[in-house]
Parts: C-alpha cells; structure tokens; sequence
C-alpha cells in the first residue's frame, strides 16, 4: 500500500490535492466493482443500497440517504430503477403520504447469498491486507466526520 512516488511541492500541482487523489481513488475502486456487481445485475450505487438493507430491513428513502449520504433527488431514481428491476418494494406512508419507505424484495433478499463473495473479491482487486484495508477505511471515515464537523467553512481570499 505505500507509494514511494515523490509528490510536488508546487500547492497547486493535481497530485499535491487530497482532493484529487480520493476523486481518483474512488473512480478506481468503483470500477474494480463493476465487473464483481455485473453478474448480480446491481450498479455499484444499487449495491451499496443493498447493502443497507440486508444489514438494517426496510428503510425509509430519508434514512437510507442519511446513511449513503445521498439527497432523495437522486435516490428516487434510484430506487425506483431497483423497483423496476424487482430488488425492493417502494410504498408511501399511510400516516405521511410523504415518506416513501423501501423494502427488499424476495428477489432482493435472494442475492445477498450471491453477493457473499463481493467484499471478498473486492479486498483483492485493493491489493491490500484486510488490516490495511480496515486502517484506510477507519481513517477515511474519520477524514469525512472532521469534514462535516467544521465549525466553520473555509473562505479563500485571493
């Protein structure tokens, strides 16, 4: 996992950018997903959804945004497709016509036995030890609680 490369010293030079290497770290990663998620039918945003709800059951579309750090704008149509393609069921709230909740479907719960292997596999494509993969994830985690704890934005002033 360590990179011996050299970095700039330029601040403004793109390999210098937290940024820069998480925006491309996280491209990286997704596509190693792709071809493991392929044979599941799943999307790498539909399993990560999925992965929710095998863990916690049925999900109101605002929790799971809270937990995938998603707006509904964009997991309406997410989940919707996945309605589509017989994963969930998606139903209103007789009590808030709302508040859409998603639950998975038998299909749905049927492909966690399959996806089993994922994590897995996805480990290797990393090519990373677990307790690496654990450290970087932890660290990661923690990179985006001090983020959003900010008291305060950033200003730039040129």
């Amino acid at each position: 996992m360590r990179n011996t490369k050299v970095r700039p010293t330029n601040p403004l030079a793109l390999d210098a950018q937290l940024c820069f290497a998480l925006h491309a770290a996280s491209l990286a990663i997704t596509k190693a997903y792709k071809p493991l998620l392929a044979p599941l039918g799943l999307t790498y945003p539909q399993y990560v959804c999925m992965l929710v709800l095998w863990e916690h059951g049925e999900q109101s579309v605002s929790a799971l945004g809270e937990r995938l750090f998603l707006d509904s704008g964009t997991l309406t149509p997410l989940t919707q497709r996945m309605e589509t393609l017989g994963l969930v069921t998606r139903r209103r709230d007789n009590a808030d016509e709302r508040r859409v909740t998603v639950a998975l479907s038998a299909h749905g719960k049927a492909l966690k036995s399959k996806a089993a292997g994922v994590p897995a596999c996805a480990l290797s494509a990393t090519g990373c030890t677990l307790n690496e993969v654990k450290t970087l994830t932890t660290a990661l985690q923690d990179l985006r609680q001090r983020i959003v704890s900010a008291d305060q934005p950033t200003k730039f002033e040129s």
